[in-house]
């Protein structure tokens, strides 16, 4: 079963966050990444993808009928790298709908980080 959104439709934040999560934007040394993964919705063609504990690693984004993994890296002193991140690897990796689980799944099993 796959998710889709259409513009009239919010997206819901899935899974849902724990109380506890709260979205960071920081450098995020190279290694095993904080699974599951969370989708935090931007827009109808953009996801933003978190770290089980926050930290933003990248963004899925809706081109043609596809939604792509663009990985995110932050510097030491915070300034964005793209396509750079502990996810550099999985970049471009392709998934069918923003799906919390598949892209977990995708990018984490890819890695060799535990969901």
């Amino acid at each position: 079963m796959h998710a889709f959104c259409d513009t009239n439709t919010p997206m819901s934040l899935s899974p849902p966050q724990p109380p506890t999560f709260k979205p960071t934007f920081l450098h995020v040394p190279p290694g095993p990444v904080a699974g599951p993964l969370q989708l935090l919705p931007v827009n109808a063609t953009v996801v933003a993808v978190h770290t089980a504990t926050g930290a933003h690693v990248g963004s899925l984004k809706k081109m043609g009928g596809t939604w792509k993994f663009k990985a995110m890296g932050y510097d030491a002193a915070g300034g964005m790298e793209p396509g750079h991140g502990p996810l550099t690897d999985q970049h471009n990796m392709q998934f069918d709908a923003p799906d919390a689980a598949e892209v977990s799944a995708g990018l984490l099993g890819a890695l060799g980080s535990t969901l």
